[in-house]
């Protein structure tokens, strides 16, 4: 330890009491008035401030200064301990004693300590290095406290949106994007939602007085959630039981597998997509879709829109569907009305009052009852029976009514076969053009690359093709003995049936051409009859 900064020393003279002053070295501090007025003070002597201020203000070297003609008792060497407000640290100021006097032992300063509280934290190797060298005028920390190590606080990292913006998107022409918003989080049965990461408490530090010095409080958190959501063993992590959507609401995870729609479907709300069910209270309107791994349900009427479902699709009011409406369903289909719209129920039923001018399908039935009960105008189609009051209309409105054959096995069969003169025609268009590459080569002439390349490619594209063909030959002669097949499909009118209908049984085709009443259409050897009712 080296002495820095400035400092005085008291000299007892015959000729008084004298202080000797010390310049401090480049890098120290001199030594300040108010240390050197304490001391006097603190030992009553008398002296001029004005010449001690002056004294010290142009200290640059060792300096002697009569204090008083009057000579004290002199003093041995001194100390003052101070304590930060905080009883962090602890600071000593060793003054020199009088010339002749005896400096403080080691217990003597650590008396000193004592003696204002200090009981914890003594640096030992610097305490040693002050009694090896002294330093005076100069505070030296000889106490220091040991510091609280902090906890941390529990941390949540939630797996999914929790700031739902339902901004619309901003598409590159400018324009925006009403049917994407962020109104939903979808999350599929088994998906981590949340993962909680535990406080971890700290521990208490130690102050110089010997008092502890408590850490700060850590947030402890849990997993708060509702029902359809389970915990790992350890409960740090939070997993999903159903598929459907989640939110967040004050803390509190929420997994439904309804989502629910207050209003309408429209600009407000964006196209809805979701892995459980859907509600809609209100309408869905033109341009805007549902697409739901669930049932979905509708209160209000659907316009202009598409609807998928991979269970049932339950319409209160109806579709007016406006030759763009779509229903799409895995399951049944159960509907009011059904106007101007594209209806498919894959393995299910369709239910109504009423159907006009649209295009029906169902695996099973189509039942059309209430009090309207009619079919109108586009085309019906099913696996096994269609029943309504009425069929057609006294317009002589074309009405197409079709059982006895699955309509996706028909609907695929119809793809297909509109596959094959598409395939053909570029299989005809390929071999002309390998035809003419060979011709050229058989002359001798030289093909640039890329034309010897074209020709590999469309020999390799010409196998691929008849492949396709006959993989496509081979699966229409299972659709045609599917659809061969003669079922027990029929059609029931409980009323009328006009003219303009056509009726398809398992193949076998009958025109209405004049009113019938309580009529049901059957298949009877490879022909649509009429049967009792």
């Amino acid at each position: 330890m080296v002495q820095e900064n400035g400092y005085f020393q008291i000299s007892i003279r015959e000729s008084g009491t004298w202080i000797v002053l010390y310049p401090a070295k480049e890098t120290g501090k001199p030594v300040r008035f108010e240390m050197v007025d304490a001391f006097l003070t603190k030992w009553r002597v008398g002296y001029d401030k004005k010449v001690m201020s002056d004294a010290l203000s142009k200290v640059r070297e060792k300096t002697e200064l009569r204090l008083t003609t009057e000579k004290i008792h002199p003093m041995d060497e001194s100390a003052i301990v101070e304590l930060d407000a905080n009883h962090l640290s602890a600071e000593i100021t060793l003054f020199p004693p009088a010339e002749g006097r005896s400096t403080m032992s080691r217990d003597e300063i650590v008396s000193e300590l004592v003696r204002v509280g200090v009981k914890y934290g003594l640096i030992e190797e610097r305490l040693d290095e002050l009694m090896s060298k002294r330093v005076y005028c100069t505070p030296i920390e000889l106490a220091k406290a040991t510091p609280p190590v902090e906890g941390k606080n529990a941390k949540i990292t939630y797996h999914f949106n929790t700031d739902l913006t339902l901004k619309p998107k901003l598409l590159e022409d400018g324009s925006v994007d009403f049917h994407t918003l962020d109104t939903i989080c979808p999350v599929k049965a088994g998906d981590l939602l949340a993962e909680l990461e535990p406080a971890v408490q700290g521990r208490p530090g130690i102050d110089v007085c010997g008092k502890p010095i408590r850490p700060m409080k850590v947030n402890n958190l849990i997993l708060r959630h509702a029902n359809r959501i389970h915990l790992s063993e350890d409960g740090l992590k939070m997993y999903s039981e159903v598929s459907g959507h989640v939110s967040l609401v004050d803390d509190k995870v929420f997994v439904s597998d309804t989502y629910e729609v207050a209003a309408d479907v429209d600009s407000s709300t964006g196209d809805v997509v979701c892995e459980g069910n859907v509600e809609v209270k209100g309408n869905v309107r033109t341009g805007f879709k549902i697409d739901a791994k669930g049932d979905v349900i509708v209160h209000g009427v659907v316009e202009g829109a598409e609807i998928y479902a991979g269970g049932q699709i339950i319409l209160m009011r109806g579709i007016q569907g406006m030759s763009r409406g779509k229903l799409i369903a895995e399951g049944n289909i159960i509907s009011k009305f059904i106007e101007s719209a594209e209806v498919v129920s894959r393995y299910g039923y369709v239910h109504s009052e009423a159907i006009m001018h649209s295009n029906v399908s169902a695996k099973t039935d189509v039942v059309v009852g209430g009090k309207k009960g009619f079919i109108s105008g586009g085309s019906t189609r099913c696996g096994q029976m269609i029943e309504a009051k009425t069929v057609g209309s006294n317009m002589g409105t074309n009405t197409l009514l079709e059982v006895g054959v699955d309509p996706s096995i028909a609907e695929e069969y119809r793809r297909l076969e509109k596959q094959i003169p598409e395939l053909e025609q570029e299989k005809e268009s390929t071999v002309q053009n390998i035809v003419l590459l060979a011709k050229k080569l058989k002359n001798g002439e030289k093909l640039p690359v890329e034309k010897i390349l074209l020709l590999k490619n469309s020999q390799k594209r010409v196998t691929e093709i008849e492949q396709q063909l006959e993989e496509i030959d081979r699966r229409m002669e299972e659709l045609q003995e599917d659809m061969d097949m003669k079922g027990n499909g029929s059609i029931r009118v409980s009323q009328t049936a006009y003219s303009g209908c056509k009726i398809t049984i398992s193949g076998a085709v009958y025109y209405v051409k004049s009113e019938l009443s309580h009529a049901r259409f059957v298949n009877e050897r490879g022909d649509v009859k009429i049967a009792a009712y």
